[in-house]
């Protein structure tokens, strides 16, 4: 009994020492978990992989590159200049007619016309046409539609598409991200983005407001389509000459098989259109 006082002192000692170590312990553990979710939390999201656009369903043209363009050459295939380039009935009335003959939402036709309209006055002499730009809209998202999304009645697919990253992998070149992954949410890589997939430093350079609400968005159809008409209109191109055509079509993706299947739809839209009721 008469140790019992100094060794209680000393129990309490060491007690107090180990409390000390493992506050201390904690402490560091609490400070890297901060900075695992500093880290987690300030990261862009993940973009999501929407894998490449469904062209497998659309049978190449049986044409030559540099042959006569498709598209609606009748006046009968698309709406008169005097209809407005903006959503007026005329315009509406004439996509719900195609909408009713063709697989292609009118809400994305109407995207289409618009932009065929306003270079009409912007560019003349490119001669663009709403059915090249439908053709590259159904081989790239299949009008907004990709992966069973809806396009909405403001031209924005009812979720992002977003594609896979260009890394250098399986049939894509290696594109290192050029946006912080604003656009498409990949700090690496770049990935297309939107109806019409433009690559981010495509977009930047390109980006144009097709519906005046003030913004250039990519996954706005009414933007994406007015945004590839410049695109394929670029360098003075006329789209209604072979050449003109060609180039343009494969300045958006040099496949010549990607240009012949959009040589198709273009052919098949335009048809669409001129036996509309």
């Amino acid at each position: 009994m008469a140790n019992q006082g100094p060794l209680s002192a000393r129990l309490r000692a060491l007690l107090a020492v180990l409390s000390r170590i493992a506050l201390a312990a904690s402490v560091l553990v609490a400070a890297a978990l901060g900075v695992g979710l500093v880290a987690v939390l300030g990261a862009p999201a993940s973009a999501p992989q929407a894998g490449p656009a469904p062209e497998a369903r659309v049978e190449p043209a049986e044409v030559e590159p540099g042959s006569a363009p498709p598209g609606s050459g009748s006046p009968e295939a698309k709406p008169s200049t005097e209809d407005g380039a903006d959503q007026g009935a005329p315009v509406r009335q004439w996509a719900d007619e195609v909408a009713a003959v063709a697989d292609v939402p009118a809400r994305a036709l109407v995207s289409y016309v618009r932009a065929d309209l306003a270079m009409r006055d912007r560019q003349p002499g490119c001669r663009i046409d709403w059915a090249t730009l439908a053709g590259i809209g159904r081989v790239e998202s299949d009008h907004g539609r990709y992966g069973g999304r809806r396009l909405g009645a403001d031209a924005v697919p009812s979720s992002p598409i977003i594609g896979v990253p260009l890394d250098g992998g399986s049939k894509v070149r290696e594109i290192t991200d050029t946006d912080g992954g604003a656009l498409d949410g990949d700090p690496v890589h770049d990935r297309a983005v939107g109806p019409m997939q433009f690559i981010p430093s495509t977009w930047a350079r390109w980006s144009t407001d097709g519906d005046g609400d003030g913004a250039g968005d990519p996954h706005d159809l009414d933007d994406a389509a007015m945004a590839a008409a410049r695109y394929l209109c670029a360098g003075g191109r006329d789209m209604r000459t072979g050449q003109g055509w060609w180039s343009g079509v494969l300045s958006y993706n040099s496949s010549e098989s990607y240009a012949k299947k959009v040589f198709a739809l273009a052919e098949d839209y335009a048809e669409a259109a001129n036996r509309r009721e």
